[in-house]
């Protein structure tokens, strides 16, 4: 296998916290990398990173992460073989995906084909591909809705089928088919405003995703949002899960700040339905539906759960995901030795066979995972801009820490880029010792810094501690 993966190098085209993950998974597989970097971004911690532990010239500036011509020309310039686009930016962007397998001097791109990113990363093929498995999808369309009276006509239905089931504020969602993390959607709770939101929806998925398609949904109240980690190899029929995971913990905007893995924890906690029931329905349903849609790389199958147990596909994210340490602190192999997901992606995008099956997986613990951001939650989570002046933890067995900040001189938070810190995952042999543990790594943190007016840094861990009381819990 080393033979195999350490002739090519890996292009990283991504920046933070991912971007150093990368360039330590590349190292644990003996791979070449070369990462780039904008201007704003010269003190971050992955360049550091890729000149210290890089081979030649690894670390190239560019003008723009989302310029492809620019990322291109950096894989000519190293000679590349591959491209990891971590999560954000080109990840989940079909015809980058595809313009790099075809384009003349050809790269594999680190993550599934191009054809499953077009036909999975669209909602509306997505909500098809279900039903027509017979897979539970949340009400509403499974096609683009162009005309505005026919879309008129299902949120009219599907407002009346809430007001049957006794809601008493019902609320359709307007969401554009090829958006994701909570970008593109809309609340409507007075069918009056349908029309206009309507619009404005589809204006803004032209502009930022060059697809104006648009699902209308029912919007399910009081939910859990539950995730399936899937990994599978480029022949797409050796697929296995890594376990469920609970990303209920949101911002006012939808952003996921706590997860939690497994996702329900029913020998420590009392639900309304059979949680046992509800990870194992909606395991063998991604399952199911990545087998028949050929997935070949890493994935994650996102669920809505009603507070009476009923699951609903709501989509699938064709890359590797922020969260997906916490799923590998609690999944190991055969050896006992925990599961790299990122370690896992890059050799399977490479061409490796997975080389294990269900069986040779198990799962030990809880995991809790972190989002450190300099933000205010009490301000409907507002960044916060500033400098860093002090960040440092408590070392412990049972946390991983990852973040692009260094640790050894103050670091301006870049105005151009969400104010992400820091991922620190904890595992527990079970909920209480976890979140004991979650507490005491928070309350052990040191995070100190100043803006230019003099003002002390705001930072969401306060909010993280609050949250950690009521991880699980429906």
């Amino acid at each position: 296998m080393k033979k195999i993966l350490k002739k090519h190098k890996i292009l990283i085209a991504n920046r933070g916290e991912i971007a150093v993950r990368i360039i330590q998974a590349c190292v644990k597989l003996g791979l070449d990398f070369v990462c780039v970097h904008t201007d704003v971004d010269r003190n971050s911690r992955h360049c550091s990173l890729a000149q210290q532990m890089g081979r030649g010239k690894s670390l190239y500036r560019i003008s723009s992460y989302l310029d492809a011509n620019e990322i291109f020309a950096v894989a000519d310039a190293s000679e590349a073989t591959a491209v990891h686009p971590g999560y954000g930016f080109f990840a989940e962007d079909y015809r980058f995906a595809r313009r790099a397998v075809k384009r003349r001097r050809k790269l594999i791109f680190i993550g599934p084909s191009w054809q499953v990113i077009r036909e999975l990363g669209d909602k509306i093929n997505t909500k098809r591909l279900a039903r027509k498995l017979e897979i539970p999808t949340v009400p509403g369309s499974d096609r683009p809705m162009t005309d505005e009276i026919e879309a008129e006509e299902l949120a009219k239905n599907l407002f009346e089928f809430q007001t049957e089931q006794g809601i008493a504020n019902p609320v359709v969602l307007v969401k554009a088919s090829a958006g994701g993390g909570g970008m593109g959607i809309e609340e409507v709770d007075d069918f009056d405003k349908f029309r206009s939101v309507l619009r404005d929806i589809r204006n803004y998925a032209k502009r930022q995703f060059r697809d104006e398609g648009v699902l209308i949904e029912q919007r399910i109240f009081d939910f859990n949002h539950l995730e399936v980690q899937i990994v599978a190899d480029r022949s797409g029929k050796q697929i296995v899960h890594f376990g469920t995971r609970n990303c209920s913990i949101q911002s006012t905007g939808r952003q996921k700040r706590l997860e939690i893995a497994p996702g329900f924890d029913p020998k420590h906690i009392s639900y309304a339905f059979n949680a046992k029931k509800v990870m194992a329905d909606i395991t063998e349903y991604s399952l199911r539906m990545a087998k028949e849609a050929g997935y070949d790389n890493v994935g994650t199958w996102e669920w809505i759960v009603s507070p009476t147990g009923h699951p609903f596909l709501m989509e699938v994210n064709t890359r590797i995901q922020v969260e997906n340490g916490v799923s590998a602190a609690i999944a190991r192999r055969k050896d006992g030795k925990k599961v790299d997901i990122i370690a896992e992606q890059i050799r399977l995008g490479l061409g490796e066979p997975l080389g294990y099956a269900q069986k040779d997986i198990s799962f030990d613990g809880v995991g809790i995972e972190y989002r450190i951001i300099a933000e205010d939650p009490d301000t409907g989570f507002a960044p916060w801009v500033g400098k860093i002046e002090n960040f440092s933890w408590e070392k412990q067995l049972w946390a991983d820490v990852h973040t692009h900040v260094p640790l050894d001189t103050p670091y301006e938070i870049p105005t151009e880029y969400d104010p992400n810190l820091a991922l620190a995952i904890i595992w527990g042999k079970d909920l209480e010792e976890v979140k004991a543990r979650g507490l005491s790594f928070l309350n052990h943190l040191t995070l100190e810094g100043h803006n230019t007016a003099g003002e002390p840094l705001k930072a969401n861990v306060d909010y993280l501690k609050k949250m950690t009381d009521t991880i699980l819990q429906f």
